[in-house]
């Protein structure tokens, strides 16, 4: 697996749309993951506060020390999620990627996965790109990324504070 924009289509994602102009109403519903990808020649400025929402009385803010310790040079991909069927199954890529990009514009969310990101300096202009798995092969497809990319380059993606593992 190539960590590239075109590695990930040649992997199915599909999308690689920037944040800013994202039509939400065009991400599929169903469950699979997604990816937050650096635009070409992005250089990273890491902003005094995050734009994200509190969370649980925290602020997600980190101090830049603690971002640039986080960064990883030369990686394209800066956060690999996913977005699961719910409780109740009614979420889904869709759901998941619009309170990902709510969070960064200050709403409280529900969980701060993925929170890094919004302590970036256009952020607007990251990528955003999906692939729709069954719910089933989630947990297991996301820590194969994971391990992946650790392989690729000895960390996990910028924005991902905690290695997705599979259980049992």
């Amino acid at each position: 697996m190539q960590f590239t924009r075109k590695g990930l289509k040649d992997d199915g994602f599909a999308g690689f749309r920037s944040f800013q102009d994202l039509d939400v109403m065009r991400v599929p519903q169903g469950t699979g993951l997604f990816a937050v990808i650096a635009p070409e020649g992005f250089q990273p400025e890491f902003l005094k506060k995050s734009t994200a929402g509190v969370f649980k009385k925290k602020d997600p803010s980190l101090p830049e020390p603690a971002l640039a310790a986080e960064w990883v040079d030369a990686a394209a991909v800066l956060y690999l999620g996913k977005a699961g069927p719910g409780s109740k199954g009614n979420r889904g890529l869709r759901r998941q990627i619009q309170e990902f990009l709510d969070f960064g514009q200050g709403k409280p969310p529900g969980q701060w996965d993925g929170r890094l990101i919004w302590q970036l300096k256009d952020a607007g202009q990251l990528l955003l790109a999906w692939k729709e798995l069954p719910a089933e092969g989630l947990n297991k497809a996301e820590a194969e990324y994971h391990t992946a990319f650790i392989e690729d380059y000895g960390h996990l993606p910028f924005a991902n504070l905690v290695r997705a593992r599979v259980k049992g």
